[in-house]
């Protein structure tokens, strides 16, 4: 008697669809796709409104001897807009990893404080004369020293030694901020009508606040800060699992820390004492980065968050003084969204 043969019916036989998945730094080629779709973007729309600057309301025909001497003019904005998206970028992506935390920026290590206590101190005592002998390539190397070699001395007090802690280094940090941020506002008050205005057009981080004889020394700054902590990617990722992962992989956290906190340190002084202070434009721009990018890969999060820095530093320029006419409000402009979205993503409980 032959046997009956059980046929099973064509949708058990059928297999679901297994998703590709790979090993680098995308979960899947889709994440890889998109993410050099998102790229594409950003590098046309920071072209387009580099362009856009050089090029919009220039009275001359584009490409004639008279065009390309207005635009070099306008040039320096670029190339200063660029200088800040680099560092306020990679600064606050870098820090981020450094504290595991994403909802703070190096700003809480009292930068911006200190520039402003640093502007107020010298009108305070030497009137508009000292504010204007600030302005000066000497004066940009003092300010940029003085910022750095401050937080220095803090990670090496605070990191330093059997109990060091990286949470309380960073209560520290605001702790001094505040009072920084406290001895300014007392000698504000005391400062006259005519010398507070003054000091009132410095402390908004602006285009207009860069010399370009501070480039020979912060694009230099700049570029070596910035490419070291790129080169060190890898370490980053490393970083990102927490100390105990860190020590169990091979790498010494604490030096590590201290390593990337100085390269931060020397991006947010140079940015700093560049433009002046700019408190949300880093935490705007790095969660924008993190969003776009769609991988941990500090390889590819640190490209994406600087052309998202120029991209919007730039069109927020571009729009603010084309369209409204209002060029010297875009650093609030860029404060209110950047601190909009802070206030956003603390409110995300469970989902930083």
């Amino acid at each position: 008697m032959a046997e009956a043969t059980i046929t099973r019916p064509a949708a058990e036989r059928r297999t679901p669809p297994v998703r590709r998945r790979t090993s680098g730094s995308f979960p899947h080629p889709r994440a890889r796709r998109r993410y050099w779709i998102v790229l594409s973007v950003l590098v046309v729309l920071a072209v387009g409104f580099a362009f856009g600057l050089l090029a919009w309301d220039n009275p001359l025909p584009v490409g004639s001897d008279g065009f390309w001497r207005i635009a070099q003019m306008r040039a320096t904005s670029i190339l200063v807009m660029a200088i800040v998206a680099v560092c306020q970028a990679t600064a606050t992506v870098s820090f981020q990893t450094a504290t595991n935390n994403r909802i703070i920026t190096p700003s809480i290590m009292g930068f911006e404080s200190l520039y402003i206590a640093i502007q107020t101190s010298a009108i305070y005592f030497l009137g508009v004369t000292g504010l204007v002998a600030l302005t000066g390539l000497p004066q940009f190397v003092l300010q940029v020293a003085v910022m750095v070699g401050l937080s220095l001395l803090l990670y090496g007090w605070l990191l330093s030694g059997r109990y060091g802690n990286l949470q309380i280094m960073l209560l520290i940090g605001i702790i001094i901020g505040g009072g920084l941020g406290s001895i300014s506002t007392f000698m504000q008050r005391l400062l006259t009508p005519s010398d507070f205005d003054v000091l009132t057009a410095r402390l908004f981080g602006s285009v207009s606040n860069a010399d370009p004889d501070y480039f020979p020394v912060a694009i230099p700054l700049c570029v070596v800060a910035s490419v070291a902590l790129w080169l060190r990617s890898h370490r980053l990722n490393v970083l990102t699992l927490g100390r105990e992962a860190t020590i169990n992989l091979g790498l010494n956290h604490k030096s590590e820390i201290m390593k990337v906190l100085f390269l931060v340190s020397l991006l947010m002084a140079t940015s700093t004492a560049l433009v002046g202070p700019m408190t949300f434009l880093g935490f705007l721009v790095a969660t924008l980065a993190y969003q776009f990018a769609g991988s941990a890969d500090h390889r590819h999060i640190f490209p994406v968050a600087v052309l998202t820095g120029f991209v919007v530093l730039a069109g927020a320029y571009f729009i603010m003084k084309n369209v409204f006419y209002a060029q010297g409000v875009v650093s609030i402009i860029i404060e209110l969204v950047g601190g909009s979205v802070f206030l956003f993503v603390i409110l995300r409980k469970g989902r930083l």
